[in-house]
This record gives structure tokens, C-alpha cells and sequence, in this order.
């Protein structure tokens, strides 16, 4: 007697829950709403060192996925939210032109020639991981 046993395999889809982020201090913009979706779950940290503190505690805050935004990038609208660490006016730009959440780490202020494009909905800065709790 030879018994067939079928495994069933869940697949759990992920829980994903919405954070608001206030600016922190010195900070400008916010407060703004992060909710990672199904293909928009990713936390992109570009800050050039790796996945940054701020970024990797807004993850497991949301269920979003940490990525280096330097060593694999991601398109625009794959993102639900980017953590930089620009005190000039390119990043701090250029993903809120592109309608990405943007938290800064550093108390960054709207500046540039993409400054119309740096909204409280979409840019908040001086954030710190203790400003997440």
C-alpha cells in the first residue's frame, strides 16, 4: 500500500500597513503617508551606505521591503517610499517629481529648480528612527 500525501503550500500574502511620517527635528514637510501595495511594496534607501536604519524600521513599521536603492534600483512606480540623505536639491527633488514619498534624514528645505515639486504630501525631512515609533 503506497499512500500519496499532497502538501498544500500556503502562500501568505504580505500585511501591509500605513505609517504617517512627521518631519523631525529642524525638519520640513510631512506629514505624509506611507501604505506599501501589492508591486508598490518597496522601501528604497538611497543613501549610498546600504539599507539606512530609517529605512529598514519604515519597512517592518509598514511590512514593505527594504532595498539599497544604490546596488539594485527599482522603477519609480514599484517604490512606496524612498529614504535619502540629500541636504542639496537632486534627490531631494527629483523622487517627489516623480511622486515618490521622499523622507530625508537630513532637515532639508525646498531649494532648486525642482522646488515646486517638493510638497508636504510627498517630501518629509530630519527624520530619525526614533521619530518612527
Amino acid at each position: 500500500n503506497n499512500f500519496l500525501i499532497k502538501f498544500k503550500r500556503e502562500v501568505k500574502m504580505p500585511e501591509y500597513r500605513k505609517i504617517v511620517i512627521e518631519a523631525g527635528p529642524g525638519g520640513w514637510g510631512g506629514p505624509m503617508t506611507v501604505e506599501p501595495k501589492p508591486g508598490r511594496e518597496l522601501i528604497a534607501s538611497v543613501t549610498g551606505g546600504g539599507i539606512h536604519p530609517v529605512a529598514q524600521k519604515i519597512a517592518e513599521l509598514t511590512g514593505g521591503k527594504a532595498i539599497d536603492g544604490f546596488r539594485g534600483g527599482a522603477p519609480f512606480d514599484q517604490i512606496a517610499c524612498a529614504v535619502i540623505d540629500c541636504g542639496g536639491t537632486a534627490r531631494v527633488g527629483v523622487l517627489p517629481m516623480k511622486k515618490v514619498p521622499t523622507v530625508d534624514i537630513y532637515p532639508t528645505k525646498p531649494a532648486g529648480p525642482l522646488f515646486r515639486f517638493i510638497t508636504p504630501e510627498y517630501f518629509v525631512s530630519g527624520v530619525r528612527v526614533e521619530d518612527l515609533e
